[in-house]
């Protein structure tokens, strides 16, 4: 990849329209910003030229690195290999405990992406060994365009694709940008609207509507991460709340990753999560059903293998990011033989065991 400032003729955008006195509708997310000329929309990597929607995130990027696959965190998504992760400059929301801030809520990021053709990122990733690309780092939603391009490349030379969103995203637009994403982990921030606006700037309901459209009308495999933040979305009956939900609408077989916060970028005064507070969570959210309940960002005996719910015995362990050993067979426990779903084979889309058995 090669370095270059944000390029002075954007690529059109796709998802927009025109608007009276020369602005235009951006389409790709529930914001609907409608920039005049010169503007850019929230996302910062979307603006208005002459009366139309172009994207500065076409053939750029930032932050170009090869990672574990369970660190973006996906556990149940090829244990063990590694992808080529990425992202650009700017994010749809404006998170005040962004751990990635000077890359999703900087302009300054627009100069420092550089120049990276799907052609380029696939050469990357086979040179390091990766067996996957992944959209990742801030909303990659804000550069759909570039996504579809990489994904569909990586496809058709065996790599798999997977994203890490804040799910924030228009339905129409989120049908075209996830035709090539064989899996996705989605960060739930919270389970109460009013909390979920202070953290993040943006509204749940849409956040929500898009995890049932995933779970329901898709085949991505579909895992969750919500940050335990002490003070903010970390009661036991939000805890609670969520959990059923998830069990609920999604199926008790989606993973679920409760992870520690740490202090960072506008949230520099509330104190990090202590372990007792991801134990009891773990407990909440098992005791609500869901059956893959992981613990992150703390070091703990539980909450890292996968473990099979008919008879306990444990089918990956894990020992830090990227250290997995893999005991299924065919997908299935070593133990009673019961199917653990998930994305487990070389192929594209292989999943054991069959939908129902997921909800």
């Amino acid at each position: 990849m090669t370095h270059s400032s944000s390029p002075s003729i954007g690529h059109e955008a796709r998802w927009w329209r025109p608007l009276e006195n020369g602005r235009v509708l951006c389409e790709l997310c529930p914001r609907e910003c409608r920039p005049a000329p010169g503007q850019r929309a929230y996302c910062l990597v979307r603006r208005n030229e002459g009366g139309r929607l172009v994207t500065d995130a076409w053939n750029a990027g930032l932050g170009f690195a090869a990672d574990p696959i369970e660190k973006k965190p996906l556990y149940h998504v090829r244990p063990g290999s590694r992808v080529l992760s990425f992202g650009t400059a700017g994010c749809n929301l404006g998170c005040v405990h962004c751990q990635n801030a000077s890359m999703s809520q900087s302009k300054a990021a627009l100069a420092r992406m550089e120049h990276a053709t799907p052609g380029m990122l696939l050469r990357a990733a086979k040179s390091q060994n990766c067996a996957g690309l992944a959209f990742t780092y801030n909303e990659p939603v804000i550069f759909g365009e570039f996504v579809m391009a990489c994904a569909e490349a990586a496809r058709a030379t065996g790599l798999y694709n997977v994203m890490v969103s804040n799910g924030y995203v228009a339905l129409p637009a989120a049908r075209e940008i996830y035709q090539q994403i064989d899996a996705v982990n989605v960060d739930l921030k919270g389970f109460r609207e009013d909390a979920h606006r202070k953290l993040t700037r943006g509204r749940l309901a849409p956040v929500l509507d898009f995890l049932r459209w995933l779970r329901h009308e898709t085949t991505v495999w579909l895992e969750l991460t919500t940050l335990l933040i002490p003070g903010h979305n970390d009661g036991a009956e939000e805890l609670g709340e969520l959990t059923r939900w998830v069990a609920d609408e999604l199926g008790p077989d989606t993973p679920l990753h409760l992870t520690a916060f740490h202090p960072d970028h506008r949230l520099l005064d509330v104190p990090r999560t202590p372990a007792e507070t991801l134990l009891r969570a773990r407990q909440i959210a098992l005791a609500a059903g869901l059956r893959y309940v992981y613990l992150g960002n703390l070091p703990l005996a539980e909450g890292n293998d996968t473990l099979c719910p008919a008879c306990g015995v444990v089918c990956v362990v894990r020992d830090g990011w990227g250290e997995s050993s893999v005991r299924l067979v065919d997908g299935c426990c070593p133990g009673c033989g019961a199917g653990v779903p998930g994305f487990w084979a070389t192929g594209a889309r292989a999943v054991a065991g069959t939908r129902d058995a997921r909800r």
